[in-house]
């Protein structure tokens, strides 16, 4: 099921959310879906699940819209960082409510993630601690196996170990069953081994959508002595640099670069990692747009 975003705005009174936004999401991908707070991620993945309407554009799924599309949202399951359930119900009871939604729901997963994290099927969604709500979003997410399937900051409340048995959870239920999944987080580090392709947003536009790998084939960050760094990077495109003590860092981005040409010059050379991309991509120092 691929996910056509067409020129998309969303409003909130004078505010653009999103602005113009065009990009598309092939199916049984794992795309991560970044920017700053503010960019416009939320919202977009608010829409694409049919929860509210853009002001002009469209999200087509398939040529289908899925605002009050009932044989399009069953294909869609959007885990937000909070909200998920009602905090009436027992875990088993806000899982038989999904099962019911969801024409892919394996229990089985749902049985195995529920051991995994160490929930009583039987416990009230209540007085879960904001950690066992976040597992419980999940396992919804990952059980509904939806054609589409979304991660808003999923995982709030989760400690180091959890989260890590998160991605191997998603990864291997990812194998068994291939879908389209989004994620968008800010521990960018942790989780971008997952990535196939990252979209980045930006002031509500795209403002670069890339497979994973060419992404990082396009950066290099260079340090060493100040003169020499500076000969280097001359006519590229620098996106970041610090200087102490004689001695500079710098890193460029859009090109294929030498690394033995580097290496001649003397420098210490290396690849830049998506999170340090994502954040000195998207600075806006002097309005400079280094992409």
């Amino acid at each position: 099921m691929n996910i056509e975003v067409k020129g998309l705005t969303k409003s909130f009174g004078p505010k653009k959310a999103l602005d113009q936004l065009s990009v598309t999401f092939e199916e049984d991908k794992i795309y991560g879906l970044l920017g700053r707070n503010g960019a416009g991620k939320t919202t977009l993945m608010q829409i694409l699940a049919g929860h509210t309407l853009p002001t002009d554009g469209a999200i087509e799924l398939n040529g289908e819209k899925p605002f009050n599309n009932r044989e399009v949202l069953k294909h869609i399951c959007l885990v937000n960082e909070n909200g998920n359930f009602k905090k009436k119900l027992r875990i088993k009871d806000v899982l038989k409510l999904a099962s019911l939604f969801y024409p892919n729901w394996c229990q089985q997963t749902a049985d195995y993630l529920l051991a995994e994290f160490g929930l009583d099927p039987n416990l009230k969604t209540k007085g879960l601690s904001k950690g066992m709500e976040s597992s419980v979003g999940i396992t919804i997410g990952l059980a509904s196996r939806a054609k589409i399937t979304i991660f808003d900051e999923p995982y709030i409340g989760l400690d180091a170990s959890a989260r890590y048995r998160f991605y191997d959870l998603l990864l291997e239920e990812y194998e068994e069953y291939p879908r389209t999944i989004i994620l968008s987080t800010h521990l960018i580090d942790e989780v971008s081994n997952l990535f196939e392709e990252v979209v980045i947003l930006q002031n509500g536009k795209l403002l670069l959508q890339k497979e994973t790998d060419q992404l990082l084939e396009l950066s290099l960050q260079v340090s060493g002595n100040k003169e020499v760094v500076d000969q280097f990077t001359a006519g590229k495109n620098v996106i970041h640099e610090a200087e102490i003590v004689g001695m500079k860092t710098a890193i460029v981005f859009g090109e294929k670069y030498n690394y033995e040409e580097v290496v001649q010059l003397g420098l210490k050379v290396e690849r830049c990692n998506v999170q340090q991309l994502m954040v000195y991509l998207t600075e806006e120092k002097g309005g400079k747009v280094h992409v």
